[in-house]
């Protein structure tokens, strides 16, 4: 059991029988009552994103989770195999476990597989992926002064707003938390 004063970002607790991660939290001491922790939570299972508010030192059970870095091998329909590189035994998951992960995961890239006493809750990304630009609008010349962006499809079919200079076949630094554009590579 833990304090949810004790509250950290990455933190995974145990709440209604189900498994959620600590992606913000706040403290609140308000002049007139008690002192609550106003929490933004992940659900591991679903993905749902839900705000929840703790009394101050209210106790919750704590999750341990399992990582276990894994290669993205390929994808087959709905099933996506992943490899430990340690052992080389093969998982598969289906594309409903990993739906916005996918996005962002390319062949032969390294993860972390994600796991609850035994059962697989998901995939975990570094902060920031390379992925090559597959097509995007060619950039018009001196068309930068105002710091516009324009649209770009990356090679695993994820869309995002890119800056005008950016073309076809850039290699760019992405942002897997919100998906966005960081930089060039």
């Amino acid at each position: 059991m833990i304090s949810v004063n004790d509250f950290k970002t990455g933190l995974t607790i145990e709440v209604d029988n189900d498994i959620w991660q600590v992606l913000e939290f706040q403290h609140v001491k308000p002049g007139k009552g008690a002192a609550f922790v106003r929490s933004k939570l992940r659900n591991l299972r679903s993905g749902n994103i839900q705000e929840k508010t703790f009394r101050g030192g209210e106790k919750v059970s704590k999750a341990h989770i399992e990582n276990k870095k894994m290669q993205y091998l390929y994808a087959s329909g709905d099933t996506h195999a992943f490899m430990d590189t340690n052992t080389f035994e093969q998982i598969e998951l289906q594309s409903s476990q990993i739906e916005q992960q996918l996005k962002f995961i390319k062949e032969n890239m390294e993860v972390s597989v994600i796991s609850y006493e035994g059962e697989i809750l998901g995939v975990d990304l570094p902060k920031n992926v390379e992925l090559e630009v597959a097509e995007t609008e060619p950039g018009i010349k001196g068309d930068t002064a105002s710091g516009g962006t324009k649209p770009a499809t990356l090679e695993t079919g994820h869309t995002l707003q890119v800056p005008f200079f950016i073309n076809q076949g850039d290699v760019l630094i992405i942002n897997t938390s919100d998906g966005k554009y960081v930089s060039r590579a």
